[in-house]
């Protein structure tokens, strides 16, 4: 008997079609990657590089976490405070603190290359928020954060999750518009841009739905206000998930289709 070969699904062709149903601003531009760490499919949409604005907090923690860990060390307990400042209520000035002590742009970079993550350059200066970044890096990121394979250690990993699942209320929005229920992680990121005067909003986290764990990364610029931008994360997120989760797929339609035929 001849084998029968699994039909294939493209999901990034499916989030492709998904996305053409979202509003996106003529001004605005939109980056998504998202990965169900349960079925290891994964799909993408657009490219470029974005600003990260805040979401490079958790970048931020990420590598003073590893940098404690080659030192053999734990963190401080001022750095604990600055850390759960920074991921829980976005707070700039322990950012900003916690991007000194990890040696600002050179630091970062440093670690990226070790988290895999090859098109993200830190912010010239204090500036961390001009971090440049792509949809791609900051799924390899967050598979650094959520996925076993990692450069850090099951503890730091554990400690950077847990503050990302438990961000402010009024910063509940972005990725964990696509979960199911109350399981998520996040990161977001929003920044008006003083040459423009449009708007970054970014969104980067760990979802759970339709009984799947998804790791998304939103990516957007160009809007002429806050609001605007996370209407376009959300839908753009819930698309991600909802390609990488919804088993009702055009190949498992025609596989159905053609047994049913006999």
């Amino acid at each position: 008997m001849e084998a029968v070969t699994e039909p294939t699904t493209d999901r990034t062709a499916l989030l492709a079609t998904a996305m053409s149903s979202v509003a996106v601003a003529e001004e605005a531009a939109v980056s998504v990657a998202a990965l169900d760490l349960d079925s290891g499919e994964s799909a993408g949409y657009g490219d470029g590089t974005f600003d990260t604005a805040s979401i490079v907090k958790a970048d931020i923690l990420a590598t003073l976490l590893l940098q404690a860990q080659d030192a053999g060390r734990h963190l401080t307990a001022q750095e604990r405070t600055y850390a759960a400042a920074m991921i829980g209520n976005s707070d700039n000035d322990s950012a900003s603190a916690l991007w000194r002590i990890i040696g600002g742009a050179d630091g970062l970079n440093a670690a990226n290359r070790r988290f895999g993550l090859t098109a993200t350059v830190g912010g010239d200066g204090t500036l961390w928020g001009l971090t440049q970044t792509t949809a791609a890096d900051q799924l390899m990121l967050l598979k650094q954060v959520f996925g076993d394979d990692s450069e850090l250690s099951g503890a730091s990993r554990s400690y950077l999750q847990g503050l990302m699942g438990q961000i402010a209320e009024d910063q509940d929005w972005g990725v964990s518009a696509a979960a199911d229920g109350s399981a998520w992680a996040l990161k977001n990121g929003w920044l008006p841009r003083s040459t423009t005067g449009l708007w970054d909003v970014n969104s980067i986290g760990r979802v759970t739905a339709g009984g799947d764990t998804c790791l998304v990364a939103v990516l957007s610029n160009g809007h002429t206000t806050k609001e605007q931008g996370i209407l376009l994360v959300e839908a753009a997120a819930r698309a991600a998930v909802s390609v990488l989760t919804d088993a009702t797929t055009p190949a498992a339609e025609a596989e159905a289709s053609a047994s049913d035929r006999g």
